[in-house]
Formats: structure tokens, sequence, C-alpha cells
């Protein structure tokens, strides 16, 4: 059973994410957490996630502007390895709240709650006339790197904030998902070393077959999402990205994902 859901969850996911630049792990995660604890299976998604990312970085790399990648992507490398030590040494912090929702219990911590509202806050600014018509100089790509990085090792949700900031840097479709794709495997490289020695120590040795598969699935769905890109505008992506903010904000902000 945790083969098909992860595998189904994993091809449908990269799918639809293919184009916003994240959301992968946001939507897989929870499946892995079906069937692992929590720090494992933020490890098991980290893991699909650099590997579909990296699929993606083979077939885009020609497209990535070069210079946001190293003014966004090399505070994010190291942040990111910050976070991941971070989720570990923030174990037994209590959250603030818990419930239960279609038999399943819902967990509200301070880390989920900040990054939903820095979330929503985003898409309702998107929406007002005068944001959009603003673009972040580049001296703020470094601030929000290591901002990004920070929370995608801390808690997996690197993207949705990457996104924020590319958004607003003049790119084109390509140049768009590209650069975020090689932003995303350096937050995965660094964040992976963390959740690696993790992996080796814990009781679940045997999910190859697993991973294996839902890389496959993952692969497939970038393969799928790729034959797609040419016949999507800028102005889609846009719209899909703040789709996604709102849609993964609410979720956080509920203790759902």
């Amino acid at each position: 059973m945790s083969i098909i859901v992860i595998c189904a969850v994993a091809l449908v996911a990269s799918c639809l994410t293919f184009f916003s630049g994240f959301g992968l792990g946001t939507i897989l995660m929870p499946a892995f957490l079906l069937f692992f604890p929590i720090d494992t299976a933020i490890a098991l998604t980290a893991v699909v996630h650099l590997l579909n990312n990296v699929l993606k970085l083979i077939i885009l790399f020609k497209k990535a502007e070069w210079n946001i990648v190293f003014k966004f992507g090399a505070p994010a490398f190291v942040s990111s390895y910050l976070g991941a030590k971070a989720l570990f040494m923030l174990e037994g912090v209590k959250p603030l709240l818990i419930y239960e929702l279609f038999g399943r219990e819902m967990t509200v911590t301070p880390v989920k709650l900040t990054l939903a509202v820095v979330i929503a806050s985003f898409v309702v600014f998107e929406s007002l006339p005068l944001f959009k018509r603003i673009s972040f100089p580049p001296e703020y790509l470094p601030a929000g790197g290591f901002l990004s990085g920070f929370f995608g090792g801390l808690s997996g949700h690197q993207g949705a904030l990457r996104s924020m900031f590319l958004l607003k840097c003049g790119l084109d479709k390509e140049a768009y998902i590209a650069t975020g794709v090689i932003i995303a495997c350096l937050v995965d490289f660094s964040r992976i070393f963390v959740y690696w020695g993790y992996l080796m120590k814990s009781q679940y040795q045997d999910y190859s077959t697993l991973m294996i598969l839902a890389v496959l699935s993952a692969f497939t769905g970038v393969f799928a999402g790729s034959r797609l890109m040419k016949k999507i505008t800028m102005a889609t992506v846009q719209v899909i990205v703040s789709i996604m903010l709102l849609a993964i904000s609410i979720l956080l902000g509920f203790g759902i994902i």
C-alpha cells in the first residue's frame, strides 16, 4: 500500500509542480508521513526531491540565469545546512495546537504558522496593482536565499519562498523554472548531508525499492511537464504559483502538512 500511495502522489505532484518550481516536497511529504515518523519522512522526501530536481536540471540547464543562481543560491546552500541541523534540535518544541481531522492528528507548530503567514502575506500583496510593478533589487537576493534555504532545511518548504523572489526578477518562464531548479538542487545537496546521517541511524533500513519506484514516478511527471512547457505562458505560470502559494499557506497554517 505504501508503494502505491507514494508513487501515485510522486507522479502527479511532479507534473503539477513542474511549472511552479516548488511543491513536490510539500505534497509528497504527507504521503511519506502516512508510513514513517516525521524526521524520516522529511529525509526520504528530500532524496526524491533532489533526484527529481537533478533530472530537471539536466533538461533545463542552459536556460538558467546564473547571476541570480549565485546571488540567491550560495546563501541558500549555507542556510539549508543550518536549517537541517535546527530540525533535529527543535524536536522537543511544543506545538501551538494539536487537533484531529478525519481520524488524523494535525499539528500546528511555530515554524509552520510563521511560514504560512509569510506566504499568505505575499499572495495578498501580489494581488495589489502596486506590488505587481515592484521587482526585488539584486541586493535583496542573498537575504531571500538565506531565508528560503533555512526553511528548506528546517521543514522542507523551501520552494514557496524562493518563488516569491524569483517571480520579481523579470525572468521568462524557462529561465524562471531552470533558475529555480538549480537553486533547489543546491539546497537539497546541502540538507541531504544532515538528513542522510539520520537515515543511516534509523530503524528503517530497507526502503530502497520504495525510493527507486518513487523517484521513477517523479521522473515520469517531469517528462510530462516538460512536454507541456512550450504550450504555457509566463502569465499562466504566475497564476499557478499564486494558487499553490495560497493553498500551501492554508494547509501549513492549519497543520495539515
